[in-house]
């Protein structure tokens, strides 16, 4: 173990399926709950905390609420003092509030930290809030015509792929109808109880709509509310506490570059991958992690905000060749009982996406599931694990490894 290794104690999950708005409950109940839930399972008292992270894209805009960093001392009096942040990186904050408590430890700053992802919605009508989540965009700049800005960016990276490899839209309703089975088993989906057809995952107009381009309603994940948090410790912590358990973030990598899509796409006019950067993000993490390949890790959390995501996801992890992801989904390799299983809880699509909690909830399904903690999702002796979250039209990149103790 390392002299300054980053450890997961443990962390809570939301009921994604709950509307806090339609339930007459803002930030403070969500943030409340989940810190007091976050605390129990990783059996400290919030008097050990030393530093909090929150993770948050679109406060401001879906509740008028900013400064989320002081929340969790307006709900917690053992917080009072303790210094806190918030940080936004459109789907990607709470991988932004991991990677700041990470510092804040490895530096020597602090040895436990609270780092938490919060997003609530479902407080404005369906239009309104795409256009809200549309501000991860360029302003202004970018999808000026629709309401609807990411099935719009997202249908135009399917049809990059489509223009460079061939893109069969069969294969990203494969997707979709692959993680909304899997949240069938998770008891904090947002969609473990909707009701589906055959015909939902197919090119029925009427099941399943278009939305965008190649992208029809279930290629889309849904507006959620919900919040995750995770508890972050040093060596040193762990040290003093003795024989508790744990799991160990041993790889990171994280890049950023602009926020307009087309000039993404031209930047990597000559490179076999359509995010150069994404592909460099995730050798990173495993590079940290001292692994050579991703096959080496046991199951993977992916960015499914749209199917086409994952899809893109799958070739820049290098389950195959770039272009080549179809490959890996009809093999059945990223399924449940894969050589490399994808979003065994259900992804984005099918466990919900509040953005900025996103990152965070994605950390911790990797613990619990090196931990033996994640119940009928639970891989089948799943030891290391990895997760890529992206945020906006992969501007922001963030990829993990974690390991069993």
């Amino acid at each position: 173990m390392s002299t300054n290794a980053v450890h997961i104690l443990g962390g809570s999950q939301t009921d994604f399926a709950v509307n806090w708005h339609r339930a007459d409950r803002e930030f403070d109940a969500l943030i409340g709950e989940n810190i007091s839930r976050t605390v129990e399972a990783a059996r400290i008292d919030a008097s050990d905390i030393g530093v909090v992270h929150v993770g948050n894209a679109f406060g401001q805009l879906f509740t008028g609420q900013g400064q989320l960093g002081g929340m969790p001392a307006t709900v917690l009096p053992e917080l009072w003092g303790v210094p806190a942040s918030r940080h936004e990186a459109a789907c990607a904050s709470g991988s932004m509030a991991v990677l700041a408590a990470m510092a804040d430890l490895e530096s020597g700053r602090y040895d436990c930290a609270l780092v938490l992802g919060a997003e609530l919605e479902k407080t404005v009508p369906g239009a309104q809030a795409a256009r809200h989540l549309g501000a991860a965009a360029w302003a202004g700049h970018e999808a000026p015509d629709t309401d609807f800005v990411w099935p719009t960016m997202f249908a135009a990276i399917a049809d990059e792929y489509d223009r460079r490899y061939g893109l069969d839209a069969a294969h990203l309703r494969a997707i979709s109808e692959l993680n909304i089975g899997n949240a069938r088993a998770n008891p904090l989906a947002q969609t473990r109880d909707w009701s589906f057809t055959a015909e939902s995952f197919t090119a029925d107009d009427t099941a399943n709509p278009p939305v965008a381009g190649m992208l029809r309603r279930q290629d889309c994940s849904q507006m959620t509310d919900g919040a995750a948090g995770v508890v972050l410790v040093s060596d040193r912590f762990l040290q003093r506490r003795g024989g508790v358990p744990y799991a160990t973030i041993t790889g990171w990598g994280h890049r950023t570059v602009g926020l307009p899509l087309d000039a993404k796409l031209r930047a990597a006019v000559d490179d076999p991958y359509v995010f150069p950067h994404l592909r460099q993000t995730v050798r990173d993490a495993l590079d940290r992690a001292h692994l050579t390949d991703i096959t080496e890790v046991d199951g993977i959390e992916v960015h499914d905000c749209f199917s086409m995501s994952e899809y893109l996801a799958i070739d820049h992890l290098g389950l195959t060749p770039p272009g080549e992801s179809w490959k890996a989904i009809e093999s059945g390799a990223i399924a449940r009982d894969g050589t490399t299983p994808i979003n065994p809880g259900g992804g984005l699509i099918g466990i919900g996406h509040p953005v900025g909690a996103t990152g965070v909830r994605m950390l911790l399904d990797a613990y619990r599931q090196v931990t033996d903690q994640a119940g009928d999702c639970q891989l089948p002796g799943a030891r290391r694990y990895a997760t890529v979250n992206i945020g906006g039209s992969a501007t922001t990149v963030a990829s993990f490894v974690v390991e069993a103790a």
